[in-house]
């Protein structure tokens, strides 16, 4: 599987990496998930404190502690649990980071984190706080290299002045197509990655696509919007193909991206996306198809 460089850093990623919060917590099952996505060559893992109260981290280091020097391990920060476990609280504070990075490396029983990121962020945040804890961490060894995860334009803009983040983690799809405006383009132009999540839109875009429609919409489109738009896609695109290589290989048309991290909670489904991952490129035609037929959105909130 090809790799590409991670911002500035000295990683390399795999062009898909396994987003780890839907593995589920039966070891086994979970560890066959994991097992299958090194088959496929995926270097690349993204968990989460947050995930399963810590699980998620635990399954995740144990599974990978044999091939431990040869995996990018990602975890994320901010996100405190109450002590009902009921809800959590957002605390982005120095304090908080530093010990939460220590309880991380405990779960994932490891000496070092490769990429550490902020999992959230609001612009009234002591954001030099938030960094100067990050690279505080990042010179004590514990990590390599941080990002952060947000969607927020304001928040990025401040983390792209103020810090050395290397990567910033964004939902982004061809039924989210908001990065591409702003985005993508100030990202790429300050040497800054960008890792996608939500490729498939809640299997939106996957040949399941109409099962998967609601009364809700998904984003910009109504019900009635996805039910037009999503036969038309299908019908222009994916051909000899799945939708799922079409929705994949979107995310990585755009030089800023570095990797796109999808979720699987079955073998079938790492090697499904392993496969649409290693397909054709699309070409020019096909882009500007997709963009023609989808909506061009904007990122109306926390400018």
């Amino acid at each position: 599987m090809k790799k590409r460089k991670l911002g500035k850093s000295d990683l390399w990623v795999t062009e898909l990496g396994l987003g780890c919060m839907s593995i589920g917590t039966d070891e086994k099952a979970a560890r066959e998930i994991i097992e299958t996505a090194l088959d496929e060559g995926i270097n690349y893992f993204d968990t989460a404190d947050l995930y399963d109260f810590g699980e998620n981290e635990k399954i995740v280091g144990s599974a990978l502690k044999q091939v431990r020097e040869n995996v990018i391990l990602a975890s994320k920060v901010g996100n405190r649990w109450n002590q009902d476990k009921k809800g959590w609280s957002w605390d982005p504070s120095k304090s908080y980071i530093k010990e939460a990075v220590k309880q991380s490396l405990k779960r994932l029983d490891t000496d070092y984190i490769d990429l550490y990121q902020l999992h959230g962020g609001t612009i009234e945040d002591q954001i030099e706080e938030t960094i100067e804890a990050f690279e505080e961490l990042k010179s004590e060894g514990y990590i390599r290299y941080y990002g952060i995860s947000s969607i927020r334009p304001n928040v990025i803009r401040e983390y792209i002045k103020k810090s050395h983040i290397v990567s910033v983690m964004m939902q982004y799809s061809i039924l989210d197509r908001r990065p591409e405006e702003e985005a993508l383009p100030l990202l790429h132009e300050h040497g800054i990655s960008v890792v996608t999540r939500g490729p498939l839109a809640k299997g939106l875009l996957s040949d399941k696509m109409l099962e998967k429609v609601s009364q809700k919409g998904y984003q910009d489109y109504s019900q009635e919007d996805l039910l037009t738009v999503l036969p038309v896609l299908k019908d222009k695109l994916a051909g000899d193909r799945s939708f799922t290589e079409v929705a994949l290989q979107y995310n990585l048309t755009h030089p800023a991206v570095a990797s796109v991290i999808a979720g699987a909670s079955s073998p079938e489904q790492v090697r499904a996306n392993a496969r649409a991952i290693n397909s054709p490129s699309l070409t020019e035609d096909e882009i500007a198809l997709i963009k023609t037929i989808s909506k061009t959105t904007y990122y109306k909130e926390h400018r």
